[in-house]
């Protein structure tokens, strides 16, 4: 049963509210965030070049750049979205998070070894050397499109916890940090990006331990909690194969794995942090530490959505009218527990802030790059001084574009099912095609480009009539169920205190139907099977093997010149063992960056000498 929010509820919330302390606290930290990048800006001593501005000088280290891939990974979409799924769904998103340890490796041995050993700053360059121009620019078109899709979610969810504690509306609150955030980034660069990272990405690790922990002290201990979450079913592991479940082991595992593979690999707002590291070694370190911090904070963060539901047990607040979805719970949690601990409701919406800060300064930056490199340099006379000015003015606009974009994100049901929905249209086939240039010699460009097309166009294709069924009804993703049973407890009496007020306006429910309807759900599905309902969570893999399964028979259609004879640099290390001696070229004689590779007849190969280097 639910009711309609009334004034009167609204009038019990207001005790979790913003006291004088959090906004201290608030504002500390967005001002040490502007602080970084007005030193960066004006008063650390650097050049005014693009790798400077870009790449911070290739002098980066090891440790913030670890902190810096871990804090840009966790979102405010994380902090807010990820413990809402788990205490709407169920504990089998775990899996997603479980998924960086088969990344990380990935990432070390197959990807990032490539790009250090051809010197590349932009992941995208890459693409240019191994196939074509044409093929680097339809995947650069995909990042931007993501980027504009993303960029003004990645703001609105902490406008959302902050407007859930105080009371201001959205999108002034949007406009104020977005300010903020395009402040420090357009000034620091990528330096200032970096060690802003450092400090908000302690800030998120201390609020969510301290919030997890509490959590459990205040539900009764551990196992309260996992005795209320198994009553409740959202401690029941789903291994079942039928692709229209939204959450189950196999489609959280795998979705997870090539969501970290492509998001932290071969995304450049990532790569860009990556490459900025001395040499190969750093990067690996800094990987390893990340994928660490990445699942110790993801993992915790996925658990806060089990406690928040052990606490709640019996007694919605969904239900009660005091929330309007479960994307608002954790602000309204973080203040029933420590809304009496001064300053602590602010450290928590700081971590909000932080995350989302992190993850929106990364993609500005990284976005201005790129859209100068590929698209706007060609056609200017390139100076250092007016690249970096067009790239902060990219950055102003972009900022700009964040808020706009606020009023459409406002309407969304589900952040984080939209969020996976949208970058799965093209994911998988920007991951694929990476994998098809480092693994599979016989790749050319003509197969890459109609790979990378065929696959997009089959994902919003899928995902397109998906949505459609969507909202017409015929797939529908409903959580766990909740009640209100238990209110009666003494430590509910907000809650209950909003129901008895709520109970004067009863929303009128519609009797069931004698026969049930023809639904997907999130569990079961009384459907005839459709690919047009797979879960959101199935999308990058289908991406990657709609790519591949164009790829391979095009290979043997769009043969290769014969006499193009790739750089063995361009093959992960470990493929560059099955390749044929006599179609390599020697290091030296290549251009790093995308030229069509020429014959030379008087070259000699020394087969002897690849297979040494080659082991």
């Amino acid at each position: 049963m639910s009711f309609k929010t009334t004034n009167v509820s609204l009038d019990i919330a207001k005790g979790l509210k913003f006291g004088t302390a959090d906004y201290v606290v608030f504002t500390v930290m967005l001002s040490a965030s502007a602080f970084i990048g007005v030193y960066f800006g004006f008063f650390a001593k650097a050049k005014n070049t693009t790798e400077e501005y870009l790449r911070g000088g290739k002098k980066m280290q090891t440790l913030p750049i670890a902190i810096s891939l871990v804090a840009s990974q966790l979102s405010g979409i994380a902090i807010m979205s990820v413990p809402a799924e788990t205490y709407s769904f169920g504990v089998n998103y775990i899996f997603m998070v479980v998924a960086i340890i088969a990344a990380v490796p990935i990432l070390i041995h197959v990807i990032v070894p490539v790009f250090y050993e051809n010197n590349v700053s932009n992941c995208y360059e890459y693409l240019e050397a191994r196939f074509s121009k044409l093929t680097r620019q339809l995947v650069t078109a995909t990042f931007i499109m993501n980027s504009c899709l993303m960029l003004p979610v990645f703001m609105f969810i902490p406008s959302l916890a902050f407007s859930q504690v105080t009371g201001m509306n959205i999108h002034q609150i949007n406009v104020i940090v977005s300010s903020i955030c395009v402040f420090y980034t357009m000034l620091g660069g990528i330096k200032a990006v970096v060690w802003t990272d450092v400090v908000q990405g302690c800030i998120m690790l201390l609020s969510v331990v301290l919030v997890g922990v509490l959590g459990v002290m205040r539900t009764g201990g551990l196992d309260s909690v996992i005795e209320n979450a198994s009553q409740g079913g959202r401690l029941s592991l789903d291994f079942r194969l039928d692709p229209r479940i939204r959450v189950t082991a196999w489609n959280a595992f795998f979705g997870g794995l090539f969501m970290w593979t492509g998001h932290i690999g071969l995304n450049q707002s990532c790569v860009q942090r990556i490459v900025s590291l001395p040499s190969f070694g750093q990067a690996k370190r800094a990987l390893i530490i990340a994928g660490f911090g990445m699942l110790i904070i993801m993992g915790f963060n996925s658990c806060i959505g089990i406690i928040m539901f052990a606490r709640y047990y019996g007694c919605d607040p969904i239900l009660a009218g005091m929330v309007s979805k479960p994307d608002k719970m954790m602000p309204f949690f973080v203040q029933d527990l420590m809304g009496n601990m001064i300053g602590m409701p602010g450290l928590f919406i700081s971590c909000v802030f932080s995350a989302a800060l992190s993850t929106l300064s990364a993609n500005l930056n990284s976005l201005s790059g790129v859209i100068y490199f590929d698209y706007i340099r060609p056609f200017i006379r390139h100076t250092e001084a007016r690249a970096n000015a067009t790239m902060k003015l990219l950055i102003i606009a972009m900022g700009v574009y964040c808020i706009v974009g606020g009023f459409a994100v406002q309407n969304f049901s589900s952040i984080i099912q939209t969020v996976i929905t949208i970058t799965g249209i093209n994911t998988g086939a920007v991951v694929a095609v990476f994998f098809l240039g480092m693994l599979y010699p016989r790749a050319n460009s003509k197969v890459a480009v109609s790979s990378l097309i065929f696959s997009v166009v089959v994902m919003f294709c899928v995902i397109v009539k998906g949505q459609m069924k969507l909202k017409v009804g015929h797939v529908k993703y409903d959580g766990l169920p909740n009640s209100l049973d238990h209110c009666d407890a003494p430590q509910f009496e907000m809650i209950a205190n909003a129901i008895h007020f709520n109970l004067t306006t009863p929303v009128t429910m519609a009797p069931p139907p004698a026969i049930p309807p023809l639904v997907t759900g999130s569990f079961e599905s009384n459907r005839e099977f459709s690919i047009f309902e797979i879960s959101f969570l199935w999308y990058k893999v289908v991406g990657i093997f709609a790519t591949i399964l164009w790829a391979i028979p095009m290979s043997y259609i769009f043969k290769s010149d014969p006499k193009a004879r790739p750089d063995y640099k361009l093959f992960t290390p470990f493929a560059r063992r099955f390749l044929p001696a006599n179609q390599l070229t020697e290091l030296e004689e290549l251009p790093l960056r995308g030229e069509q590779f020429k014959e030379n007849p008087e070259l000699h190969i020394d087969i002897t000498k690849f297979k040494n280097d080659t082991n």
